[in-house]
C-alpha cells in the first residue's frame, strides 16, 4: 500500500537520506525535491519489486528499512548481492531508459521510498551532485559486470552443447497456448497457474496468431479501469517471432537481437505450434568454452575441422558481446584464438612442405598485428626469413611462397577472405629478409609519400605470430629507432592521421553519411589507432596494441593517467560499437560491417559516443600541438 507523505519525509525522510551517498552531499533544493516528491511504500517479503520481463521501470527506489536481494545472472552463473538501507535502484536501468538486468526481491518486510521516474529525469536536471553520482554508478557496474564474466567464463569447463543446437531440442514442457476469443483474464490465469511469464495464441489447429507476455502488460502501463474480459486478441502481441523447430539456437539469439524481443515461437514441419523458446531458455543453453574450442584447434588434422573451430570461435565471441565483455578483453580473446587457428594451419601446412634448414617468422599486420581483431577481418600477414648458407636467397624465397600461397588458401577456407590489396605472405614483395625488411620500411620513413604512410599504418603495427620470434623484434627495435630519430616522418604520420576528424557536428550531435550511418572504423577506431601509433614511434615504446600504445606513451609523454585512462575507454567504446555492429550486421558466418546510425542509440549511448570523439579530438588537439600542425 502507498501513501504519500511530504510532510513526513520533511521531518524525517530528509534526516535519514542525508547519512547517505548522494544525498548528503545533495543540494538542498534538490533534497526537498526529493522529500517533496516521493512517496513511502510496504513491500511484504518475497515480493518482486523489479525484473527484466516488468519493462521500463517506473520508479526509483530508496531503501528505508528491510533488505533487498539482487540476483544477478552472468556468464550463465547465478550470484546474489544484498542491498540495505540507503541504498538507491535501479540507477543504471533509470539513466539509460531500459529495463532493469536483474531481480530485485524484498529480503523481509521493507519500507522503500520511491520516486516516480519523470521526478527521477528532473532530478537528474536540477542535481549536478546527483548526476555526477549516477554516471559513477554506472561505470563503477560496467567495470565490475565486465570483470565478473571474465572471471565467470574464465572458470567454465569444456561444455557439450553448441549455439548450433537446433531450437526442438531446447523446449522444455509441452506448449501453452490459447484461442484468441479467450478473455484476458482467463489466459493471464492459465499463466499464473503454470507459472509461465509468455503464451501463445493459436487458432484451433495450433496454427500461431499471436504472443501474450507479462512485460508488455505492464510496459503498456494498463489502466485500473482496463477490462481483463475482452478477447486475448485484443491485447495479444500479432504476428509473433516465429522460428521453424529446425533453426538453431544461434538463429533464435540473432531473432531475438534483432527484433528486441524476449520470447519466440518454435513451429514443427507444418507451421504449428512446437513450443515457446525465451531468452532465459538460450542463457541456460551449454555454451561453446574455450578450453573446447582450443583442444578443437590443436587436434585439428584436417582443414574441415579448422573450419568448424573457426565457425565455433565466431559463436563464442557473439555469445560474449551479447553478456557485455568489455572491449579490449574481447579483441585479444578473438585474436588470440586466431592466432591458435592460425598456428595450426601453418603446423598442418608445413607437413607438406619442405622448409628444413629455413629460418622464418610469420608476420601478422594490421588488426591482428595489434591484438585487435573485431568479427569481421580479412588477412594481413608476410614473412621474414633467414636464408642458408647451403641456399642461395631465390630458392629460399620460392620454398616460402609456395608455403605462404598454402597457408593463404586454408585461412581464406577459414573465414578470412584474402587481401583485396594482397598484402599475404605469398606476395613475394611480403616475403623478404631482414635486411629487405629494413630497407623497405627506411624508404617509407625517408621518402613518407601517401603510399609509404598508407603501407606505415599497415605494416608498422606488427608481430611475429609463428617462427622465431627474435626475428621480429630486432626489426621492431630497428623501425623504432630509426623513427624516433625522424621527426619530419612522424610529422609527415600526424598530418595523415588529421585527415579524418571526429564526426561531430555543430548543430547536429554527429556528422553521417547520406544513408544515415557513420563508419565506427574509419571514423572512429582509426583516429585512435593513428595518434597511438605515432605516440609509440615518438617515444620508442615497442607494444603494438593500441591501449598498450597510449598508457606506456603517456607515461613517458607526461600524460596524467586520468586523461588517457578516458582517452582509452573512449577507444572501447567504439570498438564495443563495432563488435555490437558486427553482430547484428551478419548473417551466420558472413562479415558484418562498421557502419552504425546514431539514431538507433539510446540517449546514454549516444552521450558516451560524443565524449568518446571528443576524446578522439582530444588526441588530435596534441598531435597538432606536438607538430605544430
Amino acid at each position: 500500500m502507498l501513501t504519500t507523505a511530504p510532510e513526513l519525509l520533511a521531518r524525517a525522510g530528509s534526516d535519514f537520506l542525508k547519512h547517505f551517498a548522494p544525498f548528503d552531499r545533495m543540494e538542498a533544493d534538490a533534497l526537498a525535491f526529493v522529500a517533496q516528491r516521493a512517496a513511502l511504500g510496504f513491500h511484504p517479503r518475497g515480493r518482486i519489486l523489479l525484473n527484466p520481463d516488468m519493462g521500463l521501470p517506473r520508479h526509483l527506489y530508496i531503501i528505508r528499512h528491510g533488505t533487498v536481494q539482487v540476483l544477478q545472472h552472468v556468464a550463465g552463473e547465478s550470484s546474489h548481492l544484498t542491498l540495505g538501507p540507503g541504498a538507491c535502484f535501479p540507477l543504471d536501468a533509470l539513466f539509460a531508459q531500459s529495463p532493469a538486468a536483474h531481480t530485485f526481491i524484498a529480503q523481509e518486510d521493507c519500507f522503500i521510498y520511491q520516486l516516480s521516474a519523470d521526478d527521477f529525469g528532473e532530478l537528474l536536471r536540477i542535481s549536478p551532485v546527483f548526476h555526477l553520482f549516477c554516471t559513477r554508478h554506472i561505470a563503477k557496474l560496467l567495470g565490475q559486470a565486465r570483470q565478473q564474466l571474465q572471471d565467470a567464463f574464465a572458470q567454465r569447463a569444456a561444455e557439450q552443447q553448441t549455439m548450433t543446437t537446433p531450437v526442438g531440442e531446447l523446449l522444455k514442457r509441452t506448449p501453452a497456448w490459447v484461442t484468441p476469443d479467450t478473455t484476458t483474464q482467463a489466459a493471464l490465469d492459465q499463466m499464473t497457474k503454470l507459472g509461465i511469464d509468455c503464451i501463445a495464441v493459436c487458432h484451433a489447429d495450433l496454427q500461431p496468431v499471436g504472443m501474450l507476455t507479462y512485460g508488455e502488460l505492464l510496459s503498456r502501463r494498463v489502466p485500473a479501469a482496463f477490462d481483463l474480459a475482452q478477447p486475448v486478441a485484443q491485447v495479444m502481441r500479432p504476428a509473433p517471432c516465429t522460428l521453424p523447430a529446425s533453426a538453431l539456437a544461434y538463429d533464435a539469439a540473432l531473432e531475438m537481437a534483432r527484433r528486441g524481443v524476449r520470447h519466440l515461437l518454435v513451429t514443427d514441419t507444418v507451421g504449428r505450434l512446437a513450443g515457446v523458446l525465451s531468452e532465459h531458455d538460450l542463457f541456460e543453453l551449454q555454451r561453446i568454452g574455450l578450453r573446447q574450442v582450443r583442444a578443437g584447434i590443436e587436434h585439428a588434422t584436417d582443414i574441415e575441422t579448422l573450419q568448424q573451430a573457426a565457425l565455433d570461435i565466431r559463436q563464442l565471441a557473439l555469445s560474449l558481446i551479447a553478456q557485455g565483455i568489455g572491449a579490449e578483453q574481447l579483441t585479444r580473446f578473438i585474436s588470440a584464438l586466431n592466432d591458435a587457428l592460425t598456428q595450426r594451419i601453418i603446423t598442418l601446412a608445413l607437413t607438406r612442405h619442405d622448409l628444413a634448414g629455413l629460418d622464418f617468422a610469420w608476420l601478422a599486420f594490421g588488426s591482428e598485428g595489434r591484438h585487435e581483431q573485431t568479427l569481421s577481418t580479412d588477412q594481413d600477414n608476410g614473412l621474414i626469413f633467414v636464408c642458408p648458407e647451403s641456399d642461395d636467397k631465390d630458392t629460399s624465397k620460392l620454398r616460402l611462397l609456395a608455403f605462404a600461397r598454402d597457408v593463404n588458401q586454408d585461412l581464406a577456407a577459414c573465414g578470412f577472405p584474402l587481401c583485396k590489396g594482397n598484402v599475404m605472405a605469398s606476395n613475394p614483395e611480403l616475403c623478404l629478409t631482414p635486411q629487405q625488411w629494413r630497407h623497405r620500411f627506411g624508404s617509407w620513413i625517408s621518402e613518407p609519400d601517401p603510399q609509404a604512410l598508407l603501407n606505415a599504418s599497415i605494416f608498422f603495427d606488427f608481430r611475429v605470430l609463428y617462427g622465431n620470434a627474435s626475428l621480429g623484434d630486432h626489426l621492431r627495435a630497428w623501425l623504432n629507432k630509426t623513427a624516433k630519430n625522424n621527426a619530419a616522418f612522424r610529422r609527415m604520420m600526424a598530418i595523415n592521421a588529421l585527415q579524418v576528424a571526429p564526426p561531430l557536428g555543430r548543430l547536429r550531435d554527429f556528422v553521417v553519411d547520406d544513408d544515415g550511418t557513420l563508419d565506427l572504423k574509419k571514423t572512429g577506431a582509426r583516429l585512435f589507432v593513428d595518434a597511438a601509433r605515432i605516440f609509440a614511434l615518438h617515444t620508442g615504446v615497442e607494444a603494438s596494441g593500441t591501449a598498450q600504445r597510449l598508457r606506456q606513451s603517456a607515461e613517458k609523454m607526461g600524460i596524467p593517467q586520468t586523461e588517457v585512462a578516458a582517452i582509452v575507454d573512449g577507444f572501447h567504446f567504439i570498438q564495443s560499437l563495432r563488435l555490437r555492429a558486427q553482430n547484428l550486421n551478419t548473417e551466420h558466418d558472413a562479415p558484418g560491417d562498421n557502419t552504425l546510425r546514431p539514431d538507433t542509440l539510446n540517449d546514454l549511448d549516444r552521450g558516451i559516443l560524443k565524449e568518446a570523439f571528443r576524446q578522439a579530438r582530444k588526441l588530435q588537439s596534441r598531435l597538432r600541438l606536438d607538430y605544430q600542425l
